[in-house]
């Protein structure tokens, strides 16, 4: 288990962020169980207390609550394997739900089924119910559904559950099942018509703007959605959009762990019916480093979600991170010749808030660099394309450590109008970076920059001149 020892060793290091959420030591992965109970946010999270590397079979569920969602106080571990329990191979990831006014968790216990334990003491420990698993995962491979990932949710007087899973030959697709005291659950049918993706895991089912939502990662392009209608009389979503939330090329899914990308998205509302989603961004560099390091797995900043107007999530980071901000740096109209590379000076930008607000109907092609070391041989870009309708991360050059091993460009869709200015919001914090795009984009991705001077931030125009309207640098503070 986790020591002081190893907690003090992973705060030492300098990649480590500062105004992000983490393990206090060792692997974090998945967040479960979001829940909003009596006025504190709780999240839930996968957790191996022996070290900074996934092992499935040691897999426990971390806690923590907030009153505010930027300052997280760690709370005992909520759920360890039992050694001769049906989660004696690893407690892995579920949901959280209001049980007749009982916090209740649900989740998969690795290999015998679907587990659940409630808490009767103002959520401190979990009992777990005699009847566990309350579905057990079926042994013959021929069978119609599996069990993991569960998510449970309560319409009138019935419970649903759904488990993500896939169709062989076919996609992903979540399996859906039925209960009216949440003990004897009867499985239905698929929740939807299977998709073209290689999964559907860690889904997370909700009602939005007049629409339902299905968050879910895929393990070969990792955090995505669908947003559709929920048929509650014939039991039938019925997805009418696609949308993603890491933008790389397709993965070997055995490298989600070091893709330095999100994963995992699950939602909570809380008391203002705000729907409020939280992430896994997986590390980027090698498991040696990640051991070395005592530490491995952030989540991004948590993110207000809405129904757009183009039919879409729009996504904005919440506003209770904006307590964070201390010294700002204020830049206005600040001029971009085509070709040109122009430098913020005397900025340093690692643990900071950048937002920029270019010009409409500029270059076709412009953007920021940051994470910048003094001989630009470091660097992380990100790039707006008018022409392509597209925003893009590029972190290849972000670092010279051969440690950092996932490089991938992440190239996501944006389409604004000639007359809309483009309107970047840029969270960076040691080794991860966050741009929200508009109230309609958000592009994710872990880098480790080597050089201690790393930081500078600089604008770019590539084929015509460009216009930055105005530039906030907030340095934020620590959590």
């Amino acid at each position: 288990m986790q020591t002081a020892t190893d907690c003090r060793r992973a705060h030492r290091d300098p990649l480590r962020p500062q105004f992000h959420f983490l393990a206090p030591a060792n692997f974090l992965g998945d967040p479960n169980g979001a829940i909003f109970w009596n006025g504190a946010y709780h999240i839930f999270y996968q957790h191996n207390p022996d070290g900074a590397y996934d092992n499935p079979r040691r897999m426990h569920w971390g806690h923590a609550s907030s009153k505010d969602l930027v300052h997280w106080e760690h709370l005992p571990i909520a759920l360890a394997p039992e050694p001769n329990g049906p989660d004696r191979r690893g407690c892995y990831s579920g949901g959280a739900v209001d049980r007749h006014g009982i916090p209740t968790l649900v989740y998969y216990g690795n290999p015998d089924g679907i587990c659940i334990a409630s808490s009767f003491d103002g959520m401190r420990t979990w009992k777990r119910v005699p009847g566990n698993p309350v579905i057990t995962h079926p042994t013959d491979q021929d069978a119609q559904w599996r069990c993991w990932d569960p998510f449970a949710w309560r319409e009138q007087d019935m419970w649903y559950l759904i488990c993500g899973g896939h169709v062989q030959g076919a996609g992903d697709t979540a399996f859906l099942f039925r209960s009216r005291d949440f003990m004897s659950w009867t499985y239905l049918h698929h929740l939807y018509d299977p998709g073209s993706e290689t999964d559907c895991s860690v889904p997370d089912f909700f009602p939005l703007g007049g629409k339902h939502v299905l968050l879910f990662a895929s393990h070969g392009r990792g955090a995505q959605y669908y947003i559709g209608d929920w048929n509650q009389k014939q039991e039938q979503f019925l997805p009418e959009r696609h949308g993603r939330m890491t933008f790389t090329g397709s993965l070997d899914p055995k490298d989600i762990l070091v893709s330095g990308t999100l994963f995992a998205p699950i939602t909570l509302s809380d008391d203002s019916e705000r729907r409020i989603m939280f992430g896994w961004v997986t590390e980027g560099r090698s498991e040696k480093a990640q051991r070395s390091s005592g530490w491995s797995g952030v989540h991004c900043l948590p993110r207000t979600l809405k129904l757009g107007a183009n039919g879409m999530l729009s996504i904005d980071p919440v506003v209770e991170i904006q307590s964070l901000r201390a010294t700002c740096q204020r830049f206005d109209k600040v001029s971009i010749p085509a070709g040109s590379i122009v430098p913020l000076p005397n900025v340093t930008a690692m643990c900071a808030e950048i937002e920029v607000r270019f010009e409409s109907g500029a270059a076709s092609e412009l953007g920021i660099s940051v994470c910048c070391s003094r001989d630009n041989t470091e660097h992380t870009d990100i790039i707006y394309s008018r022409t392509d309708k597209t925003i893009r991360i590029d972190p290849s050059a972000s670092s010279n450590s051969p440690d950092a091993v996932a490089r991938f460009v992440q190239c996501a869709p944006l389409d604004l109008p000639p007359e809309e200015d483009l309107t970047l919001r840029i969270f960076v914090d040691r080794s991860i970076v966050e741009v929200f795009a508009n109230s309609q984009q958000c592009v994710t991705q872990r880098v480790y920059p080597a050089d201690s001077e790393t930081g500078g931030v600089a604008l770019f125009a590539q084929t015509d001149d460009a216009v930055a309207l105005s530039i906030d640098v907030w340095q934020l503070r620590s959590i």
